[in-house]
This record gives C-alpha cells, structure tokens and sequence, in this order.
C-alpha cells in the first residue's frame, strides 16, 4: 500500500471541500465583506479596534462559507440540472449530503467562537444571523423575491459590528441595513437573469422571474434606492463629501451596469454582478476617506 494515499486521499477532500464552500470564488465573500467593512469603520468612528475588524473579516469567511454549503444541500436536487452549477461538488455527487451539513455545522461553530469575547449583544444578534444564513437557501421555494431575504441575511453584519463597537444598534445601522438589501437585491438579480431560464423550468422563485421584462429597470432602481439610502446614513453620521463622493463612485459604477445587462446575455448579466465588487469597494473607500479628513 502506497503510504502517500492517506495523505493524497485527504488532500482530494479538503480541495472538494473548498470548491463546496466556494473559496475558489471569493466574490461572495467580497459583497458580505463590504457591508460589514462599511459598519465597523462608521460604528468605531474611523478607528475601529482591529481585534474586532480581525474577528468579522475571519466570520464573515466562515459565514459565508457555511452558507454555501447549506446552499448546495438545499439545492442538490436541483443544481445538477442547471448549466451554471451541474459540477459543484454536491451536484457532482462528490461531496454527500451528509457531508455538506458537517462541514456547514463545524464552519458555523468556528464562527460562533470567534464572537465569544464580544459584547453580549453580538452573540444575541448571531442567533439570528445563523437562522438567517441558515434558511435562505430554502426561500427559492416559496418566497418570490429571496434576494431580498439575502439581503437581511447578506447585511446582519451591520447591526452586529455597531453591537460590537458601541454596544446598541442606532438608527443609521438600520437604515445601512435596508441600503444593503436593495444592493443585494440589484446585484443578485443580475446574478438571477443569468439563471432565468433554468429556474424557469425548475419551478424555483427569483426576482428576476418576479420583474419578468421590468428587471433591468428594477435593478437600476434598486441601486438608486441602495445609494439614495447611504446617503441619508452619512447624513446621519454627520459624513463629509468624501463619503459621498464614494457613492457618487459607486453610482457611476451602477450606471454602467445598464449597459452590461440591458440586452439580458448571460455573460453581460454575470459580468454586472461581479462589477458590484467594485460598487462596494468604492463605497469602503469613501467611508475610509472620510474618517482620514
């Protein structure tokens, strides 16, 4: 017996491991990441501890990952008929059922005590964020518009990163929270039309079966309520204009997504949605400038 095969046999799972909870695609972990990025560096008032920052960068890794191996177990019966998820590891028949729950259950575990040291806020609002992250998946089912379920779920890291650094969740945490879900609903619709016609035939429920031939206009509405809502933050935060020259950024990105999505191609609706990477990322930067003033 080769006694490298153990080893081999080991690394072989851990890799399916990773493709199960999509490391090899971090975009998921970049639009939870920005949110909470937003919130930590208002809530600590451009100074946040970084102990703190350390620990909800880390959970939002385990988090995320967690979830999209709850994800892929909710949708085991459906994935393999879809064109864009017929070789994830479950759909595959790599990975078993039983397995995806193992490895979401010691993910979300390692999450839950990471957050230990932090105000007793935190871990209240962790039971929720859990079932959030937790139930999402199986909305498809019933609820026409999940994305906006994500959202909520996708944006718990804001009222948790304002616990965290001041014990209480203000108004303007709230208020970011709501920008947050007509963000996500904006980019995972664009996510969704990519999907469209195999969700169609699946029987699944998305926005972008919900918006029908309105869904580029939704989306580009969406974003004007995400940045129009950010806005109103800042103002409650007392924001300079390098915060909202960020949005004014940030906007300029989503209008560009128009042209990306507007003829409804798969790859152009799959581009738009990564784009909301930098749609984020500009937003990080003008909170991160203005706490620099």
């Amino acid at each position: 017996m080769d006694p490298g095969a153990p080893a081999a046999g080991l690394r072989e799972r851990l890799a399916l491991y990773a493709r199960l909870v999509r490391l090899d695609r971090p975009i998921g972990i970049l639009l939870l990441l920005w949110p909470t990025l937003w919130a930590l560096w208002l809530a600590g008032h451009g100074r946040p501890d970084a102990l703190v920052v350390a620990i909800f960068v880390a959970g939002t890794v385990l988090m995320r990952s967690a979830g999209c191996a709850i994800n892929d177990y909710a949708d085991r019966d459906f994935d393999p008929h879809v064109e864009r998820t017929r070789t994830r590891p479950l759909a595959a028949r790599q990975v078993s059922p039983r397995e995806a729950l193992a490895v979401a259950a010691v993910l979300a575990l390692a999450a839950f005590v990471l957050i230990l040291p932090l105000d007793p806020l935190v871990l209240k609002l962790s039971v929720v964020a859990a079932f959030l992250a937790g139930s999402y998946p199986f909305t498809k089912r019933f609820f026409a518009i999940p994305q906006a379920y994500l959202g909520i779920a996708f944006g718990f890291g804001i009222p948790m990163a304002y616990a965290a650094l001041q014990g209480r969740v203000p108004q303007e945490a709230w208020l970011m929270l709501a920008a947050n879900v007509l963000w996500t609903i904006a980019y995972d619709t664009e996510y969704a039309m990519v999907d469209r016609d195999d969700d169609l035939r699946l029987g699944l429920r998305t926005s972008a079966i919900l918006f029908g031939r309105g869904d580029v206009a939704a989306v580009m509405l969406c974003h004007a309520g995400f940045l129009a809502l950010m806005a109103v933050t800042g103002h409650l935060h007392g924001a300079g204009w390098p915060y909202h020259a960020g949005l004014v950024a940030a906007g300029l990105l989503c209008v560009r997504q128009y042209g990306m999505i507007h003829q409804r191609s798969r790859e152009g609706c799959f581009h738009a949605f990564l784009d909301n990477n930098r749609v984020g990322g500009a937003v990080f930067l003008g909170v991160l400038a203005d706490a620099l003033m």
